[in-house]
C-alpha cells in the first residue's frame, strides 16, 4: 500500500503545514458561507417571499426550506463525482474546481430576478443554483479534510483537522456577520428591496481569495506517493463498495457518524435560529446576533475535542457527545425558550390554547384550510402559539378555559391579547441574553464533541487509494439527507403539532440511532496516513 511510501517521505515543514491549514480552512469557511447564506436568509423569510410566493407565510417558509434541502440532496452526487476525481487526479485540483463552482453558483442567486418579475422561472433557477451548490459541497469537505490529514504528522491529525471542522460553523458565523453588517449600513427599505442580494454577490470576493491561496498549495504527499508507485485506484467509486471490509466502514460512517453529528450541528445553529425567530417571536436582528455570537464562542470546542481525540481516541468523545445530547437537548431548548420570551412562556402556561372540532385536519401546504377547525389550527400555527387538540361537535378554541368561536383573526388576536399573549417581536433583556448565550454554548459543545475529530476519524477509517470517495459518499449522504432536511422536517412537525419543541424529536431519534451504531460497530482506527 501507499502508506509505506508516504510515511517514508519527509514531513512538511512548519511553514508548509501552516499554509496548508490556513488555505484549506479559509476555503472551507468561504464555501460553507456560500452554502449557508441561503439558510440564513431563509430563516428571516426573505427567500420565501422573493422566490416562492404563496398564499400562506407557512407555505413560503416550507418551500424556502425545501429549496435549502435540495442543495443537500445533491451533495451525495457531488461526493461521487468529485470523490472519483480526487482519488484519480489528486486532492488539490479537485477542490479548486469545487470552490469555483460553489462561488459562481452562490453569486448567481444574488442576480436572479424575483418571482414577481419572471414568475416560475425564479424558483426554478434558484433550485438549479442550489443543485450546483450541493454538487460543489459534495466534493469540498472531503478534499479539504483529507488534504490536511495527509499533511499531519503521526498523532496530530485530530488537532490539525479540527480547524477544518471549526471552519464549517465558521462559515455559518460569517454568513450571519455579513448579513448583520449589510443590514447595519443599509436602510431597512433598501435591505428588503434588494440589499439582501449583496451577501450572495460578496461570494465573488471570497472566491478570489480562496483561489489565490489554494493555487499556492502543492499536492498531498500521500497522493503523490501513490501516484509515483502506480497505486491509485482505477475506479474508486466501485472499489469503495468492493474493497475488503469497506462496506461496514461505509455503514458506520453514514449511520453512526455523519447522521448523528449533522443533526446535532444543524439543531445547534439553524434550529436555534429558527426557534428564536419563529415560535419565540424574537426580532430578527437580535436573534441572528445572538446565534452568531454563540456560534463564534463555540468554535473552540471543535479544536479542543479534535486535539483531545489525539490522546483518548476518536470514538470516546463522539459516544459521550451523543449520550449527552439525548439527555440535554430538550432541557436546553426549554431553558432557552423561557429566557427568549418569558411572557409568551407564562401565557402558554397560565392560559393554554385548546382547539377542538369535528374532523380537525390541518395541512401546512394548503393556502386555505377546508374546515373551520383547520382554519383555527392554521391561525395559531402562523402565530407560533402552542396548542393542543380535542374532539368536539363544533369548531372552537379555548384560551385559558374561555371559548372563542372560529371567526375573524381580529377576534382571535383580541382574545390572545386579553389572555396575556404578546405577539409583537421582542428583544430579551440582558439577563435573558446571558442565558440564551449559555444555552448556545452548551449546544455548540455537544456539536464539538461529536464533530471535532470526525475529519481525522473518517480519513483514518478508509484506505488512501479510495479515501476521497469512501469518505465523501457516506458523509454527504448522511449530512445531505439527515441534516439537510432537518429544518424542513422540524418546521413541518412544529406546524402540524403546534408544539414549538416538537421538531427536536427528529434530532433526538437520529442521534439515538447513531449512538447505537457507533457503540456496536465503530472500531477505533489506528492513527495512520495511508
Amino acid at each position: 500500500m501507499a502508506s509505506v511510501a508516504a510515511e517514508q517521505m519527509a514531513e512538511p515543514g512548519d511553514a508548509d503545514v501552516r499554509l496548508v491549514i490556513t488555505a484549506s480552512s479559509l476555503g472551507t469557511v468561504f464555501e460553507w458561507y456560500d452554502f449557508f447564506i441561503y439558510g440564513t436568509l431563509a430563516a428571516s423569510g426573505i427567500i420565501g417571499r422573493t422566490f416562492f410566493p404563496a398564499g400562506s407565510e407557512i407555505i413560503q417558509t416550507l418551500l424556502a426550506w425545501a429549496g435549502f434541502a435540495v442543495g443537500f440532496g445533491f451533495r451525495p452526487l457531488g461526493a461521487v463525482l468529485f470523490g472519483y476525481l480526487g482519488d484519480r487526479l489528486g486532492r488539490k485540483y479537485t477542490f479548486l474546481v469545487t470552490i469555483t463552482l460553489m462561488g459562481l453558483a452562490t453569486a448567481g442567486v444574488g442576480f436572479v430576478p424575483s418571482a414577481a418579475a419572471i414568475g416560475l422561472w425564479a424558483p426554478a433557477i434558484i433550485l438549479l443554483l442550489r443543485i450546483l451548490q450541493g454538487l460543489a459541497l459534495g466534493g469540498e469537505y472531503g478534499g479539504a479534510a483529507i488534504y490536511v490529514a495527509e499533511h499531519a504528522p503521526p498523532g496530530r491529525a485530530g488537532f490539525y483537522t479540527s480547524f477544518i471542522q471549526a471552519s464549517v460553523p465558521g462559515g455559518f458565523v460569517l454568513s450571519l456577520a455579513v448579513v448583520l453588517a449589510c443590514k447595519a449600513v443599509l436602510p431597512a427599505a433598501i435591505w428588503d428591496a434588494w440589499g439582501w442580494r449583496l451577501p450572495f454577490i460578496f461570494s465573488l470576493a471570497l472566491l478570489a481569495v480562496s483561489l489565490w491561496m489554494r493555487f499556492k498549495l502543492s499536492e498531498s504527499p500521500v497522493f503523490k506517493a501513490m501516484k509515483d508507485a502506480g497505486e491509485t485506484a482505477e475506479n474508486p467509486f466501485v472499489e469503495s463498495f468492493t474493497y475488503p471490509g469497506n462496506l461496514i466502514r461505509l455503514f458506520v460512517a453514514l449511520f453512526g457518524i455523519a447522521a448523528g453529528l449533522t443533526v446535532i450541528w444543524y439543531t445547534a445553529l439553524f434550529s436555534s435560529l429558527a426557534f428564536l425567530q419563529g415560535p419565540m417571536r424574537m426580532a430578527d436582528t437580535p436573534a441572528q446576533l445572538l446565534v452568531a455570537v454563540g456560534a463564534l464562542a463555540g468554535l473552540g470546542w471543535y479544536i479542543l475535542f479534535g486535539w483531545l481525540s489525539d490522546r483518548v481516541g476518536r470514538k470516546l468523545p463522539i459516544v459521550i457527545g451523543y449520550a449527552l445530547t439525548l439527555l440535554a437537548l430538550f432541557p436546553i431548548f426549554w431553558v432557552m425558550g423561557q429566557a427568549a420570551n418569558p411572557g409568551l412562556a407564562r401565557a402558554a402556561q397560565h392560559a393554554p390554547v385548546v382547539i377542538a372540532g369535528p374532523d380537525c385536519a390541518y395541512n401546512p401546504f394548503q393556502a386555505k384550510q377546508a374546515g373551520a377547525c383547520g382554519q383555527l389550527l392554521d391561525y395559531f400555527s402562523k402565530k407560533g402559539i402552542p396548542y393542543t387538540t380535542a374532539e368536539a361537535p363544533v369548531a372552537v378554541a379555548t384560551i385559558g378555559g374561555e371559548p372563542v368561536a372560529a371567526g375573524s383573526e381580529e377576534v382571535l388576536d383580541a382574545a390572545l391579547a386579553q389572555a396575556g399573549y404578546k405577539l409583537d417581536r421582542i428583544v430579551p433583556g440582558p439577563g435573558s441574553i446571558v442565558i440564551i448565550l449559555l444555552c448556545m454554548t452548551l449546544l455548540t459543545a455537544l456539536s464539538g464533541m461529536t464533530y471535532g475529530s470526525v475529519a481525522a476519524l473518517l480519513t483514518e477509517l478508509f484506505p488512501a487509494r479510495i479515501r476521497y470517495s469512501s469518505m465523501s459518499i457516506p458523509y454527504h449522504v448522511g449530512t445531505g439527507y439527515f441534516g439537510g432536511f432537518l429544518p424542513f422536517i422540524s418546521q413541518y412537525i412544529v406546524a402540524r403539532t403546534g408544539d414549538p419543541y416538537g421538531g427536536l424529536w427528529y434530532c433526538f431519534d437520529v442521534v439515538a440511532m447513531a449512538l447505537v451504531v457507533t457503540l456496536i460497530w465503530l472500531k477505533e482506527p489506528k492513527h495512520r496516513h495511508g
